[in-house]
């Protein structure tokens, strides 16, 4: 339970630290007003779709490294001696 403990706050921490240059771009770039909540709404529909994105993109990389994983060990499996 503690490795995965672990991973759960490095995750957070990630994602903390992803959404604070985030949102400083959204500022900087839009000129967003951080006390309208008009703009705070679009400010985190905007990082939810982002990490929406994010996370199926890694899902795809997860199942990239999974699939020649397992390709490669039946390569593998040929080639030792029995």
């Amino acid at each position: 339970m503690g490795k995965n403990r672990d991973l759960i706050q490095i995750l957070a921490l990630v994602i903390i630290g992803m959404f604070i240059p985030f949102l400083g771009s959204l500022v900087i770039t839009f000129n967003m007003n951080l006390f309208d909540m008009t703009d705070v709404l679009k400010i985190g529909s905007t990082f939810g779709y982002f990490l929406l994105i994010f996370g199926i993109e890694l899902g795809v990389v997860y199942l990239y490294f999974n699939l020649t994983n397992r390709i490669s060990t039946k390569q593998m499996e040929k080639y030792k001696p029995k």
